[in-house]
């Protein structure tokens, strides 16, 4: 997750005091709105759970009332202070950070602790409603959607919440896997728009587990339900003789069968991304990113018209690095002017550097709202390899591992590399 302050806002207090209020945003949208004092407070608490050579410096007290350069100066250093606790493995996934962050978000949204209907969508047709608390947090909700479908603990593990945004096309986006600093309920109800809500989907990558939750009658049904929402958004690519084949299984109930078939298939387990814009192999190409299989997969229209395809493998990605910056708009097109005469918009790139051929690395850039998803997903399937290599459970990683803990992928900075760099070769249909 990406953690910024964009912005503040003067407001009213008690007694008709006024004071300044940072605007927390995740992914480019507001999370929750919280006073310096409150900041102040979470890093004593730090401080004095983890000592002082843990925690990153905070911005120092003001006597005087703060000027408005002073105040930006504040946002800056605060807006540094919050990515490096997220940032930190440690600090990033603990629980006193991650309720600070729930609390907040409850309180700016000014929502009410009650027992309310949550709707889970299982695909465009299928659904269950589930009876939360405002203030349950993703863990939480998954384990009551888990309980109302029958789904076995073991295996709840195997899947996740994603909050999705449904286009006037049908379309799909995913907008962010739910994390646990956050309430559901209260994230998608903040956003007071019938095309968002919460997807139940698989959060593993390697279809080899697919038999784990196949052996249980409703993980097969999970499984059998995404695989045909996939196919029919055009995700997973299927020729006539194939279709005739999946209709016939279908028609025989042989879900089993079905999804094995499936498995053989272009794109299966891949999720794909909004049209985007590319610098590879040319700069401003445009291109539809589908992340899968331990890679990024391009299909990529160069500017003579011509489509290309090409993959990069998780694997040969030495660093990979997130980084957002304010865009001024004007009239629906950039302009000129500063952030602070002219409406801004948020722009998100993705860049990995990739080992093209053998010691020639080079950096590829993605410009997409959805680059934070991509990270994520890049980064998932480094800790799905790398327990896999080291013989560790899936099941306990999926399981036991808070959502919170995908922390080092976020920053503006490179990524470490990850020890599974293959040395040889080149990215694969753009030689």
């Amino acid at each position: 997750m990406h953690f910024s302050i964009p912005e503040t806002e003067v407001r009213s207090g008690e007694n008709g005091s006024t004071y300044v209020a940072f605007n927390i945003h995740v992914n480019s949208v507001l999370h929750c709105q919280v006073r310096y004092s409150q900041l102040l407070g979470l890093h004593q608490q730090i401080k004095k759970e983890y000592g002082n050579n843990v925690v990153p410096a905070f911005p120092p007290k003001k006597i005087f009332t703060l000027t408005p350069a002073e105040v930006e100066q504040r946002r800056e250093q605060l807006e540094k202070y919050m990515q490096a606790v997220r940032q930190d493995p440690m600090l990033g996934a603990s629980e006193m950070f991650n309720s600070f962050l729930r609390k907040a978000q409850q309180e700016t949204q000014q929502i009410p602790t009650e027992e309310v209907p949550l709707e889970i969508y299982l695909s465009k047709r299928q659904k269950v409603t589930v009876n939360i608390l405002t203030s349950d947090q993703t863990e939480d909700v998954l384990e009551a959607v888990a309980s109302k479908l029958d789904l076995p603990d073991d295996l709840a593990g195997y899947f996740s919440l994603f909050l999705v945004r449904e286009g006037v096309d049908g379309g799909l986006t995913f907008v962010r896997k739910l994390q646990d600093f956050e309430l559901p309920y209260v994230s998608v109800t903040s956003l007071r728009s019938s095309e968002f809500y919460i997807a139940l989907r698989k959060s593993y990558w390697d279809t080899a587990y697919d038999s784990d939750v196949m052996d249980n009658r409703v993980g097969l049904n999970l499984l059998y339900t995404q695989t045909v929402s996939d196919i029919e958004r055009g995700w997973i690519l299927v020729n006539k003789d194939q279709h005739r084949q999946l209709k016939s299984l279908q028609e025989k109930g042989s879900k089993k069968e079905f999804i094995r078939l499936c498995q053989t298939l272009k794109y299966f387990g891949y999720i794909q991304f909004d049209p985007c814009v590319t610098d590879f192999p040319e700069k401003g190409c445009h291109a539809i990113v589908s992340a899968g299989n331990n890679e990024l997969n391009f299909q990529v229209k160069l500017p003579n018209e011509q489509m290309k395809e090409g993959s990069f493998k998780v694997t040969r990605m030495r660093c990979w690095r997130v980084t957002s910056s304010q865009v001024p708009v004007a009239n629906g097109t950039a302009s000129t002017s500063p952030c602070s005469s002219a409406k801004c918009e948020v722009k998100l790139e993705l860049a990995f550097e990739y080992l093209m051929s053998k010691d020639r690395l080079q950096w590829v850039t993605i410009t997409s709202p959805q680059a934070i998803m991509m990270s994520i997903c890049l980064q998932s399937m480094v800790d799905e390899l790398m327990v896999k290599k080291s013989g560790g459970s899936i099941k306990k990683m999926l399981r036991k591992r808070p959502n919170g803990s995908l922390h080092r992928s976020e920053s503006l900075q490179a990524v470490k590399s990850p020890p599974l760099l293959v040395r040889h070769g080149t990215a694969q249909g753009f030689d």
